[in-house]
């Protein structure tokens, strides 16, 4: 059974493991799916007849990321003091709050510990480890909704046989992740920052634009024309700082295997597809397997299940509504 430890790995980019060891239960339900075959199709292709466009979490996730990021622009533009700053730093009614990836890229590159930067990344490190690191990624970065409308484009393209989506490597984005924090570290400057689609956006939404937008809009394109989410997938560090964090959350979506029919959807729709390796037929090692920190929790995968296998969970209490 996968641990703690293999799903670091998996984040990191190593490829899912086969599961060796299967509980009795999980067991017991793989051997009823091989065995009626003829009933399980049938119940399979009923789920499909009868399945529901849904996008509530999709929905809800959306209108709490635009009210984020517009937050700061209302509190700039109205003077209210409420929400100062960007998301790289900010200021929430006198509590600081410093992103995760930009602390350790200044500290990095001051090459010292700063302790007010310190006490300010504390909040934020105790809200995404309780509400899960990668939650960031889909529920308050602006550029993952901007480049989730862009990859519909990509997706039409493709169907089209237009343009082909090229993967690299997930390891990569560890590389990436080394690489900023070298360049912070020897040049004295961060040098992610002046990248980061993430702090050009949520800047421009609040003092207006900038001819840093150009940049955006040249990833958008390449990935648009060449590979599907390639910044957030292969480069971002920033989902893997938070992921690292939200490897110890409560908070996850859950797998449920009796209720699977392995149609197969939730993959096509995930941002990071692997973590749902679990949901091929013959994979699951438990009646019930949380699905790794890599996953941003965006709910499309919830969504798009027609018989409810998938679903968010807190830890010892249960579903969440």
């Amino acid at each position: 059974m996968m641990g703690a430890f293999d799903r670091i790995k998996v984040m990191l980019g190593a490829e899912p493991e086969k599961a060796t060891v299967f509980t009795p239960e999980a067991k017991e339900l793989h051997e009823l799916k091989r065995m009626n075959k003829a009933d399980f199709q049938a119940m399979k292709q009923h789920a499909r007849e009868h399945q529901l466009v849904n996008h509530k979490w999709r929905n809800r996730r959306w209108a709490v990321l635009l009210f984020t990021n517009l937050l700061f622009t209302f509190s700039f533009w109205l003077d209210i003091q409420m929400l100062e700053g960007a998301l790289t730093a900010s200021r929430f009614v006198g509590f600081h709050l410093i992103d995760l990836n930009s602390a350790l890229q200044v500290m990095l590159a001051h090459k010292h510990i700063i302790v007010n930067l310190f006490i300010g990344t504390a909040t934020v490190f105790f809200l995404w480890a309780a509400l899960g690191g990668r939650s960031f990624c889909s529920w308050v970065c602006p550029y993952h909704l901007v480049a989730e409308w862009f990859e519909w484009l990509h997706l039409k393209l493709v169907d089209r046989k237009l343009v082909t989506d090229h993967e690299f490597h997930r390891g990569t984005r560890t590389v990436f992740w080394v690489l900023f924090s070298l360049m912070a570290l020897l040049s004295g400057y961060t040098v992610f920052e002046t990248l980061s689609p993430t702090g050009i956006l949520s800047r421009a939404l609040i003092y207006g634009p900038s001819l840093a937008l150009g940049w955006v809009l040249l990833l958008l394109v390449f990935e648009v024309v060449y590979s599907r989410r390639a910044w957030c997938r292969y480069v971002c560090p920033i989902g893997l700082t938070y992921g690292m964090v939200g490897a110890v959350s409560p908070l996850r979506v859950e797998y449920r295997l009796e209720n699977c029919f392995h149609e197969g959807d939730c993959r096509k729709v995930c941002l990071v597809p692997h973590v749902l390796d679990v949901v091929i037929k013959g994979r699951a090692p438990d009646k019930h397997v949380p699905i790794g920190p890599d996953c941003t929790r965006c709910g499309l995968c919830i969504d798009v299940c027609p018989s409810g296998a998938l679903r968010y969970d807190i830890k010892g209490l249960g579903k969440l509504l």
